[in-house]
């Protein structure tokens, strides 16, 4: 009984992980595997198990939805995660300095996050529509000459799409840049200061590149965040005017249950797949290769 018992003690936690790793292999790898497979064959209403190469594929970069979306995840992708940054690194920088209802401040900051993005879509829908949001109650204001439109302009309407983007999310990067901020040695701030550099200069010269893990693990999230958006365009846009503002999570949608179209679908989602490896794989390899120098 005695080794039993032993045996039962080392093995435990493992034990207890079991029917979780056996679940997220199924349901996660096991999925993930499937969809690859299904790209690479001319399934359409109904999977196909005949391999057919890289057809799918072909027909995928052959639509000009589909580019529309890539140059739409570029903008979107690209101001989402500049801006949080800029934003959330400012905020941070800011409560910092041990202001006053500081407490508070970061609650507000935060509590867009609670929400979801399909109520951050649906209200900012409401506040961006030009008949009954931002534009007509200036408009009541007695200023009749404004125009704010962007969400019914096919060439502005992505740009409505950050903006509610960074609303929502640079609460999140402030406060992963506020806790790295509040780990970084004082001595070595008091120092800096002692020897006469001014707090701009301390902030920029010592604190701010201490801080790179955080960057990292911000673009990292963001960029993670800007690739599988779809709720959020769903709220507000639907994907429109059109198509403007389709991502490529939208277009996989469309291609899978709309159109019918499983093949392409899934080979959408291994593109998307792929972007997301090629952000997190350098960042996985940077953070836990042998021998790398913990500053």
């Amino acid at each position: 009984m005695a080794p039993a018992r032993r045996w039962l003690q080392h093995n435990l936690s493992a034990l207890i992980m079991a029917p979780t790793a056996a679940v997220t292999l199924v349901f996660v790898y096991g999925f993930i595997a499937w969809t690859v497979y299904m790209s690479f064959t001319g399934s359409r209403m109904m999977p196909v198990y005949e391999l057919i190469g890289f057809d799918a594929y072909t027909r995928l970069w052959q639509m000009e939805r589909w580019g529309v979306s890539i140059r739409n995840l570029l903008i979107f992708g690209g101001l989402f995660m500049v801006l949080n940054l800029a934003l959330g690194l400012l905020l941070a920088v800011l409560l910092d300095q041990r202001i006053r209802f500081e407490g508070t401040l970061r609650a507000i900051f935060l509590y867009p996050m609670a929400l979801s993005f399909i109520v951050t879509g649906t209200v900012w829908k409401w506040m961006l529509n030009p008949g009954l949001g931002l534009e007509r109650s200036v408009h009541l204001l007695g200023f009749t000459s404004f125009k704010f439109d962007w969400i019914i302009d096919p060439d502005y309407a992505i740009y409505t799409i950050v903006i509610a983007g960074v609303w929502q999310t640079s609460g999140l990067i402030m406060a992963m840049f506020l806790a790295a901020l509040r780990g970084v040695d004082q001595d070595v701030v008091k120092a800096a200061y002692m020897d006469g550099a001014s707090m701009p200069q301390i902030y920029w010269g010592i604190i701010i590149p201490s801080i790179r893990p955080a960057f990292f693990s911000a673009i990292v999230v963001l960029a993670h965040l800007a690739v599988k958006s779809f709720d959020l365009v769903i709220a507000m846009t639907n994907g429109g005017p059109g198509y403007a503002t389709d991502l490529p999570s939208i277009f996989m949608y469309a291609m899978s249950f709309q159109r019918n179209n499983i093949a392409v679908g899934s080979a959408t989602a291994v593109m998307m797949l792929c972007t997301v490896m090629a952000i997190v794989v350098p960042y996985l390899y940077s953070e836990l290769r042998p021998g790398r120098r913990h500053d």
